[in-house]
């Protein structure tokens, strides 16, 4: 199954598309679309790719992902039974191409700006859960005064990004194939111990040419990429599993060298693993 690139399904008349998603795990293979989307996350946590950043997710976030960003949401099914989001689906060309330059709605500008890089909201969550989970319910007129409402929260929001550099590449269905392959493997696997050779293998590639196609398409190094993806699992552990020894944490996420996970944790954290787990018990 080729997931990349990735279409929504929205009727041709329809200019923005509600979609509800309620199962045990939310769609797991990474892939891109032409729709912003802007998510909320009623139920539900685990890790969140985008573009070239490794995040987490959790109850009660709102996450927004620009045009064409590669992303994928992996549901830690053993931290949550359930898995509910709410979504909605437009692009900026969705009301004809001059609608979001007009002098009317020049304050969620900083919308867009922000989407490029996708954004999650640290403020004005409360009204954003309010306005979109009485979204289904609504007309089509309703639907698009609240994305406008809705825009204008997150323009005004405070917020972090998500993936640390503006991804504006859209993929071919073989190179979205192989980047797939390549992520899902990752994921699976980042526990144990992942060579160049192995996932250069999966890749259908030569180590060097692997290590130059993955710094090219997310400008780090897919080592680097693989301890940001086991550090932030790290962080999950030691702030949910008081039992866990730091040690133990360690080694379930891949590493069997204390100094090593402790010295990259800081790098990535500038605290240590300890003072991290301080903030939580």
């Amino acid at each position: 199954m080729k997931v990349l690139p990735f279409k929504i399904p929205k009727p041709k008349e329809h200019a923005i598309l509600f979609q509800e998603d309620h199962d045990l795990a939310f769609y797991d293979k990474l892939h891109q679309h032409e729709e912003i989307q802007i998510s909320l996350i009623v139920e539900g946590e685990g890790t969140l790719i985008v573009g070239d950043t490794v995040n987490d997710y959790r109850k009660g976030d709102v996450v927004i992902i620009g045009s064409n960003i590669p992303h994928v949401f992996k549901s830690d099914i053993v931290a949550s039974s359930t898995s509910h989001m709410l979504s909605l689906f437009f692009t900026s060309l969705s009301f004809g191409d001059q609608f979001f330059n007009l002098d009317e709605l020049k304050e969620v500008a900083p919308f867009f700006k922000r989407s490029k890089q996708g954004f999650r909201l640290t403020s004005n969550k409360r009204a954003i859960y309010n306005l979109l989970t009485n979204l289904n319910k609504n007309s089509k007129l309703d639907m698009l005064i609240t994305l406008l409402l809705v825009l204008k929260l997150s323009a005004k929001a405070s917020y972090t990004s998500l993936s640390s550099y503006i991804y504006d590449k859209k993929f071919s269905n073989n190179e979205g194939e192989r980047f797939r392959n390549v992520f899902e493997y990752t994921m699976s696997h980042y526990t144990g111990n992942i060579s160049l050779e192995t996932i250069a293998s999966v890749a259908n590639m030569t180590k060097n040419a692997f290590c130059k196609y993955f710094k090219k398409r997310t400008r780090k190094t897919y080592f680097a990429f693989l301890t940001e993806l086991r550090i932030e699992n790290a962080c999950k552990l030691l702030a949910k599993n008081k039992e866990l020894q730091i040690s133990e944490i360690a080694e379930i996420c891949g590493y069997d060298n204390i100094s090593n996970f402790n010295r990259q944790f800081k790098r990535l954290k500038q605290q240590a693993p300890s003072h991290y787990r301080a903030q939580y018990f």
